[in-house]
């Protein structure tokens, strides 16, 4: 069943209905019966405009979803903030990452896809060993829109077992890939009691800001607040500016006096 199509459709003949008739109180009844198709046509236009507008902000609000926990940033007084880690993971880069983490003694929160760590197990072995969390980023970090609950089951349950058998045992938290989400992935996140984590901070992912380590670190220590979830992407050859960023962005808070929590140790001191 593709929740998302039924909601979007749903949500279009229900505008359509309102507009039209909303008109109709306004303007009365139409002479003919060309001006009701016209008014009907009218109104399914502006009420198509509407649902997609809408559809487009909650597809990609990282505030907000239709349904289950969705945490962008924790409010708290406590000078703390989580670092995420999305995508991969990969042998060729873990250890410079866990080298960076331990020398500030960060925990961080990697949203692994689940192909990804099926392929290079010893990777994601490390970073359980290390002690850190690990998260749900989906298995082919596909954009869970327009798709069935059972794909959308398929995605995070094939993710979890291949985190589990990594020996990781702490809850596991979901980061929809590209935060893209509707109805079907909140409906299998709620009815699952799985919550959603996104961000507040992002820097590698802002146009002006990829590819220079320096201009990031001054992004974040100009917009980090306690309880900030930071996103960053280290992997791969593409990451190679943000795995320079990282020591920097580490040692500019750890200098302001932050500690650096898992996602679960955040939550905690709501």
């Amino acid at each position: 069943m593709n929740l998302d199509l039924l909601a979007f459709a749903g949500s279009f003949v229900l505008a359509t209905a309102v507009l039209a008739l909303a008109w109709r109180l306004v303007r009365g009844r139409a002479a003919t019966p060309w001006w009701v198709g016209l008014r009907v046509a009218i109104a399914s236009a502006v009420a198509l405009v509407l649902v997609a507008g809408g559809s487009y902000w909650l597809m990609n609000s990282r505030t907000f979803q239709v349904a289950g926990q969705l945490v962008p940033s924790v409010g708290t007084s406590d000078r703390v903030v989580a670092l995420t880690f999305d995508d991969g993971p990969s042998s060729a880069y873990v250890d410079g990452i866990l080298a960076d983490l331990a020398q500030y003694v960060a925990e961080g929160t990697f949203f692994v896809v689940g192909a990804a760590a099926q392929e290079d197990p010893a990777a994601l072995r490390k970073l359980v060993a290390a002690g850190h969390e690990i998260g749900n980023h989906s298995y082919r970090h596909r954009r869970l829109v327009g798709v069935s609950v059972d794909t959308v089951a398929s995605e995070v349950e094939r993710t979890d077992e291949v985190i589990r058998a990594a020996g990781f045992r702490g809850e596991i938290f979901f980061r929809p890939p590209y935060c893209k989400k509707l109805v079907a992935a909140p409906y299998y996140l709620a009815t699952h009691d799985r919550t959603s984590v996104t961000w507040d901070l992002e820097p590698d992912s802002m146009g002006s800001l990829a590819g220079d380590a320096e201009a990031m670190t001054d992004h974040v220590l100009a917009q980090v607040r306690p309880g900030s979830i930071i996103l960053l992407h280290p992997w791969g050859d593409e990451g190679d500016a943000t795995r320079a960023a990282l020591p920097l962005i580490l040692q500019a808070l750890a200098a302001k006096g932050y500690a650096f929590v898992t996602v679960s140790e955040l939550l905690a001191r709501q």
